[in-house]
Parts: C-alpha cells; structure tokens; sequence
C-alpha cells in the first residue's frame, strides 16, 4: 500500500523545563503479512520523557497495542517493523536480535497487560511471579529474592504481602493480581513502563488505586506509555495524549486542550460516547452499526467512513498533519466544522424517548406493577478450606414493567449472584422469586421467559456454531417448522438489533465484539422474553461500541417494552441506562432509590465512596 510523506507524524514536542526523551519513535510502521504486506502501524511518532506520561487513545483495531509492543520486541511472528528512528537512551531497537530484547525487556522496559489472570502462571506463585525479571537479569541472589517479593507487592499496596506472595493468581482478587502484575513490571526499575489497557473491566475503586499507583511511579520518575481506550481514565494521568485510529496519530497534544476542546472529528466521537456527559435519552453513537471498525485500502483518511463532516477530498487523499495553536497537530480538512449534537432516540411504546416504560403521569420513575420479584434471598458457598461463604445476605428487589433496574457493586458484592438467582439458574437457600406474581422458575419452558445477556461471548458461544444456529438455538428444536420460516424468524432478531442476514453464516470469531454482543441480544431477544438480564454487557468494549450497544438496548426496550435487569461496575453505564439502582456492597443491598437522586444525593458511605472514585 503507497504511504506518502503526509503519513508521518511528527514526534511529540516537549516543555522547556523537562528531561530529554529515554525513548523516541520516528516514523514508526509495523505491517503483517507477505508480499502487500497491510500496515497497521503507519508512521507514527513520539518520544517518552522521564517523570511524564503520553497516553495513546483508540479503538479495538487502531494500532495502539501493537505500537505498545513495538517497544519491547513483542510484536510477533510475521511483523515488519521499521522506523527512521527507535531509540531507548541511544540504543538501536531496530538492531536488536532475540537476545538484545531479553536484556531489553523487565529491565529497561516493564509491561503492564490488562487481563493479570491470563497475564500471570497460573501454575507459580505470586512472589516467584514477581522476582522472574530479577532473576532473568541476575540482579537480586536467589536467597533474598523472597524478601524483595514482598517489600515489591507491599509497594504496589497488595494486602498482607508475605501471604500473597505464597498463594496463587487465582487465589488473589483481580485489584491483587493487576497489583501483583505492575509489582513484577517495575520489579526492575525500568526506565519505561508500558501499560496496555491496565484498568479495562475493574471496578472504580480498584481501578483508582491501579492509576493511583502507576501515578506513583510516574512521580518516582519512570517514563509511562498509557494505551487505554477510555477517556476518562487517561485524564488522570496523562500529560499528552495522542488519538489513534487506523494506525495514524489522528490527533496529538497536551491532555488538557485534546480533553476539553478536541479537534478532530474522532476524538469528539470518542467524548461523546461516554455516557456520562448527556443526558439519558440522548443517542451516544452517531456511527452507523455494520460499517467496520477501520476501513482498510486506498489512500484517504481512514475515518472517512464514519465521520459526518467528510467530503470527497478526505476519501482521496490522506490529510496532511497540520500543527494548531498550544503545541497540538491533527490530521483533518474541517476541524473548525461543530461536532453534530447528540440525537434524542424515538419514541417506543412507553412514551418519549428516554422515558420509563413504567412511569407515571405524576413523574415518578418505575411505578408500573412489578414483572420480577425477589424477597430475602440468601446463597452461601462452601470454600475449599471448609469455611462458609455468604454470597448474598437477604436481598429483595423488584423489577417493574418496562424499566431498567440497574445492580451497582463492585467484584464479589454479590450482584451476578443475585442474577443468577432471578434468572432460576440458581436455587437460593432462602427467599422466593416471582415472575408476575407466580413462583419462579415453574416448568422447564418457563426459564424462555427470562433471557441472559453475557460479558464474554466470545467464551459464552460455540466457536463451531454460526449465528444463524448460536440464534436459533433459542428458539428450541426446528421441529415441524418449515426451515424458511425458521431462517427468517432468525433474520428478523437479527433485524430488530441492526444485523443483516450477510452474518448468518459466519462464526464468532468472525465478528467484531460489537457485533457479538448484538448477536448475544438477538439471541435472548428472539423468545420475546419478559426480562432481560445484562451482565456486565459492555464492560469489555471500546467505548464507541460501547455506545452503539447501550443504544441498541435502549432501542429495544422502547420498541419491545422488555423489562431489564442491568448488572454493571460502571457508574457511568448505570446513571444512563438504568431507571432505578440497587447499590450492593458485601452480599447486602445498601442503598436503593431513582438514578438521579441516588446520584445527586447518596446517603450510604460505600455510594459516597464510589462516586468520590469515578473518573472525571
């Protein structure tokens, strides 16, 4: 593929008064592949200073992972790396062979990954974890690397060090393991940490004390490489922020001006997905929903397709990078065009857009009879040492019709546990659920009426399956129902959450997350069931597809009138999807009430607490 001059981003410029850069990319391009090898990585440039922290923003698919992994030879079987320059302190990675990159990595340049529980062996102890780099590079002797284990995971602030450095990954919570994993990342001092989506499906709390500690770092001097798809978390820690998309630096500066006065059309994509900043009711994706992620070939910009201020010139050629006022450059033709404001959705069967389903015509949220209800359930589990676990401790709640409940808590506050419960997937120990007014679950064909909305389709699906049997199989046996008739009910729930009929033969790991998820929802949403149950439904998207996918399921409960119980960790989510919050700490609900007021005015220390956590 031609790549011009126009391609390559200059590298970030610094303050007077900082350090010179420890690392510089130039021109930097990483393709994979033979022969017309794709570029996924398209000439792009920075430098890292000591004691500063460039974070690098982007979608699934931008390039930011794998600009990340550059850095530390990681790239992998077939990539094409080059750059007119990538140096760390005057050393040539270009040059380096698998031996110069094992004294490179750990020691040099220490990796944080998001997800610890795959990241980590879950076959070695935590303390052998964290010494592997001293160990490597020989810079601790084997007899007091016990020690230092813990002095590193008491650094990290990993409760009772000298316990966890004996147990296991899975024996940790995900809070300890990503502790316990930036523990063993800066176990060597580097003088570059990169950290790879570190926060990505945490709860707030443990996530403000994952970027309190990667702060601290920052402060004692390190160099931080943040890529991170979310906004909000990037703020507290970035000085600069460069915004990825198709493999380029779209837009690039000072983390306050990209922030709050964002240039190029994506980055004012990226802010407005983020469901806190409108008010509910509003749609927070303005992208069309089966148009891919990047689009690939030819030599225009690359957003071209999804943005509505694009013209003829800017699916021609790429844009040139032009430098703004405060140390910034971006790559567009109109920037100075306003951003379209966000839409209101249509009306659906309860009334206007935004509008409870159930409300009254005196305004009170949720008052219409209740579709599900809990009373006093409780649900303990025995651990393996033979203690007793309390799971849930007496929850009720009630789920009334056309509305979204939404179950707020952290990991392990017990609120899938209650789902799980609702959906008679799982027999309580005590209390009773109901489904309009009847015991719940009754017979076997009962459970069609109460449909689940996973986290992971990706683990939740067969991989051998296509969509058009993972739909079908909600749909029971084909039975004597015609095949055409069965295929096209199977279209139609595909229709009603933006999907064609195009996907019908293709496999899981065909599809993009956000199409997964869709197919996830088409799947519960083909029985026409009465409840639908979200567990964590989008806590593992970018946030553009995020926003396409709470968009959809507002869609849907205004045209289907379903009532929904939304599982999240994120404030966020929960303040725009839900009308009314269940706040669960410890198996026990501790606060309930309407979104806004919960918001406006928590009266439970732990929502205090929470909402003192949230990213701004």
């Amino acid at each position: 593929m031609a790549v011009t001059e126009e391609d390559t981003a200059p590298a970030a410029a610094t303050a007077e008064d900082a350090p010179g850069p420890v690392l510089v990319a130039e021109n930097l391009r990483v393709a994979f592949g033979r022969g017309r090898a794709e570029e996924v990585v398209r000439g792009v440039g920075f430098a890292l200073h000591p004691g500063r922290c460039l974070a690098v923003v982007g979608e699934s698919g931008s390039g930011k992972s794998v600009t990340a992994r550059t850095l530390l030879g990681l790239t992998g079987p077939g990539a094409t790396v080059r750059a007119d320059r990538l140096e760390l302190d005057g050393l040539d990675l270009t040059a380096l062979d698998d031996r110069g990159w094992r004294d490179v990595r750990g020691r040099r340049v220490g990796l944080v990954l998001q997800d610890a529980l795959v990241s980590l062996d879950p076959l070695r102890r935590i303390g052998a974890e964290v010494t592997e780099v001293l160990a490597n590079h020989r810079l601790v002797a084997s007899a007091q690397r016990p020690d230092r284990a813990v002095e590193l995971l008491a650094q990290a602030g990993v409760p009772e060090p000298e316990v966890r450095a004996r147990q296991y990954p899975h024996e940790l919570s995900g809070g300890q393991r990503q502790r316990a994993l930036i523990a063993s990342a800066v176990a060597a001092d580097p003088a570059v940490l990169v950290a790879d989506e570190p926060t990505t499906a945490l709860d707030v709390t443990v996530q403000a004390r994952i970027l309190d500690l990667l702060a601290q770092k920052k402060a004692e001097g390190a160099a931080l490489l943040l890529i991170s798809h979310d906004l909000s978390v990037v703020a507290r820690l970035a000085d600069r922020i460069a915004v990825m998309f198709g493999g380029v630096f779209v837009e690039e500066g000072p983390a306050e001006q990209v922030l709050r006065s964002p240039a190029h059309p994506y980055t004012r994509e990226l802010l407005a997905a983020v469901p806190g900043r409108h008010p509910r009711g509003t749609r927070l994706s303005l992208r069309p929903r089966d148009l891919p992620v990047v689009a690939v070939g030819g030599d225009g910009c690359r957003y071209a397709v999804h943005c509505p201020l694009a013209e003829d010139a800017c699916r021609e050629a790429a844009p040139p990078a032009v430098a703004l006022p405060g140390d910034r450059v971006i790559r567009c033709r109109r920037p100075e065009e306003p951003w379209p404001a966000p839409a209101a959705r249509t009306a659906g069967p309860g009334g206007a857009a935004g509008d409870s389903v159930g409300d009254c015509v005196d305004g009170s949220v949720g008052a219409g009879k209740a579709v599900l209800a809990a009373e006093g359930l409780v649900k303990s589990y025995r651990r393996p040492d033979g203690t007793v676990h309390r799971a849930v401790r007496g929850v009720s709640l009630e789920l009334r019709a056309g509305e979204v409940l939404g179950v707020l808590g952290e990991s392990g506050s017990g609120k899938t546990t209650v789902a799980l419960m609702a959906m008679g997937r799982l027999r309580p120990d005590a209390g009773t659920v109901t489904l309009l007014g009847e015991p719940w679950p009754g017979g076997p064909g009962d459970r069609r009426r109460v449909q689940l909305v996973q986290q992971d389709t990706l683990s939740a699906f067969d991989p051998r399956w296509t969509v058009e049997r993972l739909v079908g199989e909600a749909l029971g046996a084909p039975g004597r129902r015609a095949a055409r008739r069965r295929r096209a009910e199977i279209a139609e729930a595909l229709r009603l959450v933006g999907l064609g009929p195009d996907l019908l033969g293709r496999r899981p790991r065909e599809l993009s997350g956000g199409q997964r998820q869709r197919v996830a929802i088409a799947r519960a949403l083909a029985v026409e069931p009465e409840v639908l149950v979200c567990d964590e439904p989008v806590s593992a998207l970018d946030v553009s597809v995020q926003a396409q996918v709470l968009d959809l399921l507002a869609e849907v409960r205004e045209r289907t009138g379903v009532s929904v119980l939304f599982i999240s960790h994120d404030l966020g989510v929960i303040r725009h999807t839900s009308d009314r919050v269940l706040v669960m700490k410890d198996g026990e609900v501790v606060e309930e009430g309407p979104v806004e007021r919960l918001f406006a005015d928590p009266q439970h220390p732990y929502t205090r607490q929470l909402l003192a956590a949230l990213p701004d």
